[in-house]
C-alpha cells in the first residue's frame, strides 16, 4: 500500500489501490469506534451529550461471507440502535427484486432475505444513513453489510464525482448505476429530431440501458458529490448516474438529472486514488477517478396539462408537463379571443400565461371552457384530446388589507358614537411598476420599468426626459421606449445618453392603462448617468477551439449573478465595457450549436450537455478584480479551457472547495466562540451587578 508525505494529504487515512481490500479500511474505521466507544463509557454524567454512531460489535454471519447461503443475518451493536428512512436510504447492490426486511432486534438489526439469491455473486448490503444510535439519533453513515454467494469477495474499487453540468455544483446523494458492458441495450430505433440535418445518415442507437437492464452494481454518492464504488469486478463497466427525486431508485426522466460516461471503464485499468474519512462530514470521501456531468433531458418529457389555474381575476395560467406543446383549439366562454393576450413565460412555452383584457364587472367567478392539445398515451404516442375547464377565482384580502378594514370599521364606530361624519381615507391606486431609473445609472444598461400587468394602452407623447444643463438650463431628450421581447410586462427607455449628466423622466398620470383596467399615478424619478471612470473594463482576447468555433461569455459577480453576456462569439477581441469595481467570473459555455444558449444532453441519442467552464488564469484563482477606471486584459484559450477531461483538474477544484469549506467552517466557529464568550461574559456582568455587597446591601 503506498503512502504520500506532502502537506496537501496530510491528516488522510490511506491510499486505495483499485485491488485494496476492504478489510483494512473497515479495521481501521470500526478500531477509531472502538477507541470512541471505549472513551463514550467512561463519559460522566452531565457531560457533553453523545454524539459518536452506534459500533459494530459482530455479525453473523462474519462479515464478508463467502459461499453464502442462508436468509437470516444479524449485526449486533455496542447500544441500542435505530432505523430512520429505510425506504430511502438503504438498498443492496445489485438489486434485489424483493427487498430484505429489517427489523431492529436487541441491540442489533436482524436482516431476513426474501429472495432467491443469483449464484457466484458479491452483495452490499448498503444502510446509508438509517442506522443510529437509539438516543441522540447519531447516524452510521456508510454503513455496509458484504457477503458473496460464491468463493470470492470481489475487491475492485472505483471512485468518481457527479456534478450538475452548468453550475459546476456537486450533485448530492446520486445513485451511479453500473452494467456489465456486454449487457448494456443499445436498441436501434428511427430518431424522429426536429432538425435531421445535424444527424448522421445512419439511423442513429437509442441508448435504452437504463430503462430495459438492470445494474450488475449500484452505488451512491455522498454530499459532496463524491462516490466510491467498492466490491466491484475487474471487468468493463458502463457507468450511469441520476437524482433518485422520489426516491424509487428509479430513473425518471425530466424529473430526475442524469449523467452519462461515453465508452467502458475497467477498475483494474484506473489509477490508484486516495481516499480518507472525512471528520467533519463523518463519511469516507475520495480523489475521483471519473467525472459525470448531470442535466435534466427535457427530450423525453411527457406531454400532458399538469395545471390549470387562475391566480388573479384577469390572468389564467397553463402548466404542460413537457416544451413546445401543441395546441389546436383553446377556448374561453363568454371572452372574446381577440380579448386574450398570449404570454409565453418559459423558453421552451411550457408555462403560458393568459391575460384577460376584458372589464372586472365582465368577469364571472368562474370562467368555463375546453382545451385541445396533444397529449402522450401510455404507449407515449402523442394523441390530440379535450380538456374541459373550470377557472375559478375568488378575492382573498391580504392579512395587511383586513387590519386596514378593521382599523376604519372601529374609526367608523367611534365617529358614529361621536356624532361626527366620518369620512374613510382614500385608497391607494392598485397599479404597480418597478422603475430601475434612480441614482447612479450604467450608461449601457438603459432605463426599465416593469408592471404586474401588461399594458394595453400607452400615451407616449406625454413622457417627457429632460437633461439637466449648467445653471438653469434644462433639455428635452429625445427617446426610444419598446417593449422587451423576452418579457411582455417590462418596457426599455432608452436614449443618447451623456455621462456624468444628471435627468430627470416625469411620466405623467394615466400615460398606462393595463388589462386590469388600472392607470397609473404620476411618476417622476431623477438619476445621473455615471462616468466611464467609475467602471472599469474588461476585454477579452478568444482564442477559439478551430475557426468557426461558437461561444458564449458570461460576466458574473462573486454570487455567480449574470452581470453582462456576449453571445455567438468567435476568435476575436471582445469588450465588457462599465463594469463596476469588485470580483467577477467569467463563465463560458462552449455553443456547439451556435445558438446563443447553453443546451441540455440527451441520453438517449447519448448527446452530452454543452461544456461550460470558469475561466482560472495561471495564477488559479477564478476571480478577476475589477477597479475603477483600470482596463484589464486576459486571454481564453478555448482549446485548453475545453479540452477533454483531466483527473487533476477536477482533484485541484475538489481542493480549492474544500478549502473554501474549511474556511467557512472555521469563520463559523469562530463566531461561535464569540458568541458564547459574549454571553459569559453578560452572565458575569449580570451576576456582580446582583451580588450582595457587606458594606452597603447589594450592588
Amino acid at each position: 500500500m503506498k503512502r504520500e508525505k506532502s502537506e496537501e494529504r496530510k491528516g488522510r487515512s490511506g491510499l486505495w489501490k483499485r485491488t485494496a481490500g476492504l478489510k483494512a479500511c473497515v479495521v481501521l474505521l470500526f478500531g477509531s469506534a472502538f477507541l470512541c466507544h471505549c472513551a463514550r463509557q467512561g463519559a460522566p454524567q452531565g457531560g457533553p451529550k453523545d454524539s459518536l454512531p452506534p459500533v459494530v460489535m459482530w455479525a453473523q454471519p462474519a462479515f464478508n461471507t463467502t459461499n453464502f447461503n442462508g436468509k437470516r443475518i444479524y449485526i449486533a451493536f455496542d447500544e441500542y440502535v435505530q432505523l430512520k428512512d429505510q425506504q430511502k436510504e438503504f438498498f443492496t447492490s445489485p438489486a434485489m427484486k424483493n427487498k430484505p426486511t429489517l427489523l431492529v432486534k436487541g441491540r442489533g438489526v436482524q436482516i431476513d432475505i426474501t429472495d432467491t439469491l443469483k449464484p457466484n455473486t458479491t452483495y452490499a448490503l448498503n444502510f446509508g444513513s438509517s442506522l443510529c444510535d437509539n438516543n441522540e439519533a447519531n447516524p452510521l453513515n456508510g454503513f455496509r453489510y458484504v457477503f458473496s454467494t460464491g468463493p470470492e469477495i470481489d475487491s475492485m474499487f472505483m471512485s468518481g464525482y457527479t456534478v450538475d453540468a452548468y453550475t459546476k455544483d456537486s450533485v448530492s446523494k446520486t445513485l451511479l448505476f453500473f452494467y456489465d458492458a456486454a449487457d448494456s441495450a443499445f436498441l436501434r430505433k428511427p430518431y424522429l429530431a426536429l432538425n435531421d440535418a445535424q444527424r448522421p445518415d445512419s439511423v442513429p442507437a437509442f441508448d435504452s440501458t437504463l430503462f430495459t437492464v438492470k445494474p450488475a452494481f449500484i452505488a451512491r454518492a455522498e454530499n459532496n458529490g463524491i462516490f466510491i464504488a467498492q466490491n466491484l469486478k475487474p471487468i468493463d463497466y458502463r457507468v450511469y448516474a441520476f437524482e433518485d427525486t422520489n426516491s424509487n431508485f428509479t430513473y425518471e426522466p425530466g424529473v430526475d438529472k442524469v449523467g452519462f460516461l461515453e465508452g467502458v471503464y475497467n477498475p483494474a485499468s484506473l489509477p490508484d486514488f486516495l481516499a480518507w474519512f472525512d471528520t467533519t462530514r463523518m463519511y469516507m470521501s475520495a480523489e475521483p477517478q471519473i467525472y459525470l456531468r448531470m442535466f435534466l433531458d427535457k427530450t423525453f418529457q411527457r406531454q400532458n396539462l399538469s395545471s390549470s389555474k387562475r391566480p388573479l381575476q384577469h390572468k389564467v395560467e397553463f402548466y404542460f408537463g413537457a416544451a413546445n406543446p401543441r395546441i389546436d383549439t383553446l377556448v374561453l366562454e363568454g371572452i372574446d379571443s381577440a380579448r386574450i393576450i398570449t404570454e409565453y413565460v418559459t423558453r421552451g412555452r411550457d408555462t403560458i400565461n393568459l391575460w384577460l383584457n376584458v372589464p372586472s364587472e365582465q368577469l364571472p367567478d368562474t370562467i368555463k371552457g375546453r382545451i385541445t392539445y396533444w397529449k402522450h398515451d401510455s404507449i407515449n404516442q402523442l394523441q390530440p384530446v379535450t380538456q374541459q375547464l373550470a377557472l375559478a377565482w375568488k378575492y382573498v384580502e391580504s392579512k395587511e388589507e383586513i387590519k386596514e378594514r378593521e382599523k376604519q370599521e372601529r374609526e367608523k364606530e367611534r365617529a358614529e358614537r361621536a356624532g361626527e361624519t366620518y369620512t374613510p381615507p382614500e385608497k391607494p391606486n392598485p397599479f404597480k411598476y418597478d422603475l430601475k431609473a434612480k441614482g447612479d445609472v450604467n450608461p449601457e444598461e438603459n432605463i426599465s420599468i416593469s408592471f404586474d400587468y401588461p399594458i394595453v394602452e400607452m400615451d407616449s407623447a406625454r413622457i417627457s426626459l429632460i437633461r439637466y444643463g449648467e445653471g438653469e438650463d434644462r433639455y428635452r431628450v429625445k427617446y426610444n421606449l419598446r417593449q422587451d421581447t423576452l418579457d411582455m410586462k417590462r418596457w426599455i427607455l432608452s436614449a443618447a445618453w451623456t455621462a456624468g449628466q444628471k435627468y430627470e423622466l416625469v411620466i405623467p398620470d394615466s400615460v398606462f392603462l393595463n388589462v386590469a383596467g388600472e392607470r397609473n399615478d404620476s411618476i417622476k424619478s431623477d438619476f445621473t448617468i455615471m462616468s466611464p471612470e467609475k467602471f472599469g473594463t474588461l476585454t477579452v482576447n478568444v482564442k477559439g477551439k478551430t475557426e468557426g468555433a461558437c461561444y458564449v461569455l458570461q460576466l458574473l459577480n462573486e454570487k455567480n449573478a449574470l452581470l453582462q453576456e456576449k453571445k455567438y462569439v468567435r476568435s476575436g477581441v471582445y469588450t465588457f465595457r462599465f463594469v463596476a469595481p469588485g470580483n467577477v467570473k467569467l463563465r463560458i459555455i462552449e455553443d456547439v450549436n451556435a445558438n446563443g444558449e447553453w443546451d441540455s444532453g440527451d441520453l438517449l441519442v447519448h448527446r452530452q450537455p454543452e461544456q461550460v467552464e470558469i475561466y482560472v488564469p495561471e495564477s488559479g484563482d477564478e476571480l478577476i478584480v475589477m477597479k475603477a477606471n483600470w482596463d484589464i486584459e486576459i486571454t481564453v484559450d478555448m482549446a485548453r479551457l475545453f479540452r477533454p477531461f483531466a483527473v487533476e483538474d477536477i482533484r485541484r477544484q475538489l481542493r480549492k472547495q474544500e478549502m473554501v469549506r474549511l474556511e467557512r467552517l472555521a469563520e463559523e466557529r469562530k463566531k461561535k466562540m464569540l458568541d458564547q464568550q459574549q454571553k459569559q461574559t453578560q452572565q458575569m456582568n449580570s451576576s456582580s451587578a446582583g451580588a450582595f455587597n457587606p458594606t452597603g446591601g447589594f450592588n
